[in-house]
């Protein structure tokens, strides 16, 4: 998770983790852009300025509450309070429901800036609790909604999210179904083996990381050691993005050297390789009947 430094300490239990509704006054911890109070001063007199803040007000009013935020790390220092920032929501009765290890929620996820690099963007997420993974589901016509920066934005955003939230929910099913269907080795390693050239393939496809796919299958606690499908895509998906792959490799001057993965921090990574993970779980599981 793409955390600032500064705010892994306070997020990494509660806040940064989605265990209960953020207050304001966290949410301005973990991402404090989305509280500029204007917009970047690149941005030309065009620019309809609708600061994130009154979109999550909003969104509270329609009984959605933030349970997870963050933004990016811009390269420009200048940009910092109005970079890039995403924003997870669940819909009341949801964010304050007991928590199991396990459960699963459905969730909104809501993505602006406020320097021109991106459009509001809303699309539906799923939120598991065992390991505390933040995953995108794969793109499509009622799973994702954008909103450019003029005209009524609130309302557009709110529209937004319960048609994506009703995506989630079915998401939430589709994920019930996949415990049902048993991979074998193969189909296993086949996951595994798209979502290694997915991290670390070139544009080509081709991959030089010493980290095989095999590592990707590594549970890392003894409940995710089945053979389930959704099972399967959890572990796949938690050592994708969370890192920590470890394998011996050699530098320029081939003289061998400890590789270890990088957890994914950026946010258009992060989103752009949780939906490719998410469709190659649908396509697994329509190959297994289980559509």
């Amino acid at each position: 998770m793409s955390f600032f430094r500064s705010s892994r300490s306070f997020g990494s239990t509660r806040a940064a983790m989605g265990a209960s509704p953020l207050s304001d006054g966290e949410l301005m911890q973990l991402a404090p852009s989305a509280f500029a109070t204007e917009a970047h001063s690149s941005r030309s007199a065009r620019y309809a300025y609708i600061p994130t803040a009154d979109v999550i007000a909003g969104l509270r009013r329609e009984g959605f509450a933030p349970v997870l935020a963050r933004q990016t790390r811009p390269r420009d220092a200048e940009r910092s309070g109005h970079t890039k920032h995403l924003i997870r929501f669940r819909h009341e009765g949801q964010a304050n429901q007991p928590r199991r290890l396990g459960m699963t929620f459905p969730e909104v996820v809501l993505i602006n800036s406020h320097d021109g690099t991106s459009a509001y963007h809303v699309t539906a997420g799923v939120f598991r609790l065992a390991c505390l993974n933040g995953m995108v589901v794969s793109d499509g016509p009622e799973r994702s909604v954008k909103v450019p920066h003029k005209g009524d934005v609130v309302r557009q955003v709110i529209e937004g999210s319960f048609e994506v939230l009703d995506a989630s929910r079915q998401a939430i099913e589709a994920a019930d179904a996949w415990t049902g269907v048993t991979l074998n080795r193969d189909e296993q390693h086949a996951l595994a083996d798209a979502a290694r050239v997915l991290r670390f393939g070139d544009e080509e496809g081709n991959v030089s990381t010493p980290i095989q796919a095999d590592q990707f299958l590594r549970p890392r606690r003894v409940a995710d050691a089945l053979d389930d499908l959704w099972t399967t895509f959890n572990r796949v998906q938690e050592n994708t993005i969370r890192g920590g792959l470890q394998a011996w490799g050699r530098d320029g001057n081939n003289r061998p050297r400890r590789v270890t993965s990088r957890e994914v921090t950026g946010i258009d990574q992060d989103v752009k390789l949780n939906r490719a993970l998410w469709m190659l779980g649908e396509r697994m599981a329509a190959l297994k009947g289980a559509a």
